[in-house]
């Protein structure tokens, strides 16, 4: 699957999630779900070409001497990113659940 393909996939699945939020969360909230979506194949690109390349190049004579990849240094931050989103929106999704009524009201 090629990066637009999973990165539509992804907006699609956290658009289906926030279907039942009132419209001016869901608005509120589209550019994170847009974000959210792209940082998520974007790491899958990531992900990929580490595989191949590990996170960490070792001096092939000094093995004590190390460099992460720049490839590790984005993964990263686009994980720490990804995951401050992800807690926002699922913050606006658990303030959109109604809480059951608890019978408090009766003693007002």
């Amino acid at each position: 699957m090629d990066k637009l393909e999973l990165l539509q996939r992804e907006r699609a699945k956290l658009i289906e999630i926030f279907k039942d939020v009132e419209p001016g969360k869901a608005q509120l909230v589209s550019g994170l779900i847009d974000d959210a979506a792209f940082l998520y194949a974007e790491n899958r690109e990531l992900r990929e070409l580490m595989a191949e390349t590990g996170m960490i190049k070792i001096h092939p004579q000094f093995r004590d001497r190390q460099k992460q990849t720049e490839a590790a240094k984005q993964f990263l931050k686009n994980v720490n990113s990804y995951a401050v989103i992800i807690k926002t929106l699922n913050g606006v999704l658990s303030k959109n659940v109604l809480e059951p009524d608890d019978g408090l009201d009766e003693f007002e």
